[in-house]
Protein backbone atom coordinates (compact mmCIF):
# COMPACT_ATOMS: atom_id res chain seq x y z
CA UNK A 1 0.00 0.00 0.00
CA UNK A 2 2.45 2.27 0.54
CA UNK A 3 4.57 2.23 -2.73
CA UNK A 4 1.17 2.30 -4.66
CA UNK A 5 0.64 6.13 -2.52
CA UNK A 6 4.05 7.02 -2.96
CA UNK A 7 3.70 6.30 -6.79
CA UNK A 8 0.52 8.40 -6.66
CA UNK A 9 1.95 10.88 -5.27
CA UNK A 10 4.74 11.34 -7.48
CA UNK A 11 2.53 10.99 -10.89
CA UNK A 12 0.71 13.84 -8.99
CA UNK A 13 3.96 15.73 -8.96
CA UNK A 14 4.93 14.49 -12.68
CA UNK A 15 7.88 12.50 -11.26
CA UNK A 16 6.90 8.62 -11.33
CA UNK A 17 10.09 7.63 -13.69
CA UNK A 18 11.95 7.96 -10.55
CA UNK A 19 10.23 5.20 -8.60
CA UNK A 20 9.89 3.22 -11.79
CA UNK A 21 13.30 3.71 -12.96
CA UNK A 22 14.79 2.44 -9.29
CA UNK A 23 12.25 -0.49 -9.41
CA UNK A 24 13.01 -1.29 -13.15
CA UNK A 25 16.67 -1.32 -12.03
CA UNK A 26 15.85 -3.87 -8.63
CA UNK A 27 14.16 -5.95 -10.80
CA UNK A 28 17.09 -6.20 -13.05
CA UNK A 29 19.73 -6.89 -10.77
CA UNK A 30 18.37 -9.80 -9.94
CA UNK A 31 18.12 -11.22 -14.17
CA UNK A 32 20.17 -14.30 -14.48
CA UNK A 33 20.04 -15.08 -17.83
CA UNK A 34 22.40 -13.10 -19.86
CA UNK A 35 20.61 -12.92 -22.80
CA UNK A 36 17.70 -11.32 -20.62
CA UNK A 37 20.40 -8.97 -19.00
CA UNK A 38 21.04 -7.37 -22.62
CA UNK A 39 17.61 -7.06 -23.00
CA UNK A 40 16.45 -5.79 -20.24
CA UNK A 41 19.31 -3.10 -20.12
CA UNK A 42 18.56 -1.75 -23.47
CA UNK A 43 14.85 -0.95 -22.39
CA UNK A 44 15.77 0.19 -19.29
CA UNK A 45 18.27 2.76 -21.58
CA UNK A 46 15.50 3.21 -23.84
CA UNK A 47 12.91 3.93 -21.38
CA UNK A 48 14.77 6.20 -18.78
CA UNK A 49 18.86 7.30 -19.80
CA UNK A 50 18.51 8.05 -23.92
CA UNK A 51 17.86 11.61 -25.01
CA UNK A 52 14.33 12.46 -24.94
CA UNK A 53 13.46 8.94 -23.20
CA UNK A 54 9.69 8.31 -22.55
CA UNK A 55 10.53 8.64 -18.81
CA UNK A 56 13.77 10.12 -18.85
CA UNK A 57 15.35 10.44 -15.58
CA UNK A 58 17.33 13.62 -14.55
CA UNK A 59 21.01 12.55 -14.07
CA UNK A 60 23.91 14.53 -14.95
CA UNK A 61 25.98 14.21 -17.71
CA UNK A 62 28.56 12.08 -16.47
CA UNK A 63 26.89 9.52 -15.14
CA UNK A 64 24.48 9.42 -18.34
CA UNK A 65 27.22 9.21 -20.77
CA UNK A 66 28.94 6.33 -18.72
CA UNK A 67 25.92 4.61 -19.11
CA UNK A 68 25.90 5.06 -22.91
CA UNK A 69 29.11 3.93 -23.45
CA UNK A 70 28.98 0.78 -21.66
CA UNK A 71 25.38 -0.26 -22.55
CA UNK A 72 26.56 -2.69 -25.35
CA UNK A 73 27.56 -4.89 -22.98
CA UNK A 74 25.70 -4.03 -19.97
CA UNK A 75 26.50 -5.98 -16.66
CA UNK A 76 24.05 -6.14 -13.55
CA UNK A 77 25.91 -2.64 -11.80
CA UNK A 78 25.96 -0.36 -15.04
CA UNK A 79 23.01 1.23 -13.37
CA UNK A 80 24.18 1.21 -10.11
CA UNK A 81 25.16 4.88 -9.87
CA UNK A 82 22.27 6.44 -11.97
CA UNK A 83 20.28 4.48 -8.93
CA UNK A 84 22.06 5.79 -6.56
CA UNK A 85 21.44 9.01 -7.65
CA UNK A 86 17.84 9.08 -8.15
CA UNK A 87 17.68 7.23 -4.62
CA UNK A 88 19.11 10.09 -3.04
CA UNK A 89 16.94 12.41 -5.03
CA UNK A 90 13.73 10.86 -3.68
CA UNK A 91 14.88 10.37 -0.31
CA UNK A 92 15.98 14.75 -0.05
CA UNK A 93 13.56 15.65 -2.08
CA UNK A 94 10.12 13.49 -3.02
CA UNK A 95 9.78 11.27 -0.23
CA UNK A 96 9.56 14.10 2.60
CA UNK A 97 6.84 15.47 0.55
CA UNK A 98 4.85 12.54 0.03
CA UNK A 99 5.29 12.51 4.23
CA UNK A 100 3.81 16.11 4.37
CA UNK A 101 0.95 14.87 1.79
CA UNK A 102 -2.71 14.01 2.02
CA UNK A 103 -1.98 10.73 -0.06
CA UNK A 104 0.33 9.88 3.11
CA UNK A 105 -2.03 11.36 5.87
CA UNK A 106 -4.88 9.08 3.92
CA UNK A 107 -2.70 5.93 4.10
CA UNK A 108 -1.73 6.85 7.65
CA UNK A 109 -5.79 7.09 8.15
CA UNK A 110 -6.46 4.01 6.86
CA UNK A 111 -4.17 1.96 8.01
CA UNK A 112 -5.11 2.62 11.77
CA UNK A 113 -8.59 2.04 10.86
CA UNK A 114 -7.60 -1.32 9.55
CA UNK A 115 -5.85 -1.83 12.85
CA UNK A 116 -8.47 -0.81 15.18
CA UNK A 117 -11.08 -3.01 13.50
CA UNK A 118 -8.19 -6.07 13.74
CA UNK A 119 -8.27 -5.50 17.68
CA UNK A 120 -11.73 -4.42 17.83
CA UNK A 121 -14.05 -6.70 15.75
CA UNK A 122 -17.32 -5.54 17.65
CA UNK A 123 -16.64 -1.87 15.76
Amino acid sequence: DGLEAFRTFLKSEFSEENVEFWLACEDFKKTKSSTKIISKAQKIYSDFIQADAPKEINIDFHTKNHISQNISEPTLSCFDDAQSLIYSLMAKDSFPRFLRSEVYKELVKKRQNANQKRWLPFL
